[in-house]
């Protein structure tokens, strides 16, 4: 009976775990951000923001790709998505992270020449 106790709570242990964010932030941004006085805080500042540009720009290929697939196949795919068509939705998207690409990459470019004139 007890070796049974200690399955359960090990599964739902385990289970607990894998629901867990395996993605956060590496670093506490309003602290970084109030905090930055150095040309070394800053050029930190511009890594994050230019690794977060990355990956924006990566979400924005994925669903690049999916719109191609559905393009090629749209039988695949549902024709309506959230109220809207599923085309629209994925083009939506891929302007979104595009934008916040964008975005990061200023951010990225201006914590560089804070870096610069810190010195």
């Amino acid at each position: 009976m007890r070796s049974k106790i200690v399955i359960v709570v090990l599964v739902l242990f385990g289970l607990l775990v894998s629901c867990a964010e395996r993605t956060r932030h590496p670093m506490d941004m309003t602290m970084a951000l109030q905090s930055a006085k150095t040309p070394a805080d800053h050029q930190a500042l511009a890594d994050h923001y230019e690794a977060v540009a990355k990956d924006m720009e990566q979400k924005a290929e994925e669903h690049r790709q999916i719109l191609a697939q559905f393009r090629k196949d749209p039988h695949d795919y549902p024709r309506e998505y959230k109220g809207g068509s599923f085309e629209a939705h994925c083009e939506r998207l891929i302007d979104i992270y595009e934008r916040a690409a964008e975005a990061n990459r200023d951010m990225a470019e201006d914590h560089r020449r804070m870096a610069g004139a810190a010195r």
